[in-house]
């Protein structure tokens, strides 16, 4: 397993990690195989999606801050439950196919890291199987 580290900047915000991810996975010499990236956090989260234009990321973050707004009337007491929620719904890892070394994406995908409860030091994990 590689460990891969993010440093956010803000309290909110997606990041594109593809090139981080396929530079990690060359580390272990494999040409072939399944890539699983995954987040040990509970207010973090990650997916795949369209990483060409940037107004994806921003349509799924304010889709997102409206959907569950950070002052919702919720119980969890530490003033980051929209930020959980947000991570349960994005979901904690993805899975890609290795082929000849290099991460087998569509022509516009992207791994994207989402930060809800930032600024912080995050890690990612990566393994290849």
């Amino acid at each position: 397993m590689i460990k891969i580290n993010i440093k956010t900047r803000s309290k909110s915000e997606v990041i594109d990690i593809t090139e981080m991810i396929q530079s990690a996975i060359s580390k272990f010499n494999k040409s072939e195989g399944i890539v699983l990236v995954y987040v040990p956090h509970t207010t973090a989260g990650i997916t795949i999606n369209e990483n060409y234009d940037p107004s994806v990321r921003e349509d799924i973050m304010d889709f997102l801050n409206k959907l569950v707004p950070k002052d919702g009337k919720y119980k969890h007491l530490e003033g980051n439950a929209d930020a959980h929620i947000k991570s349960s719904l994005i979901g904690n890892s993805v899975v890609i196919i290795l082929e000849n070394g290099k991460l087998k994406l569509g022509r516009w995908q992207g791994i994207l890291f989402f930060e809800f409860d930032g600024p912080r030091e995050r890690e990612v994990w990566i393994k290849v199987i």
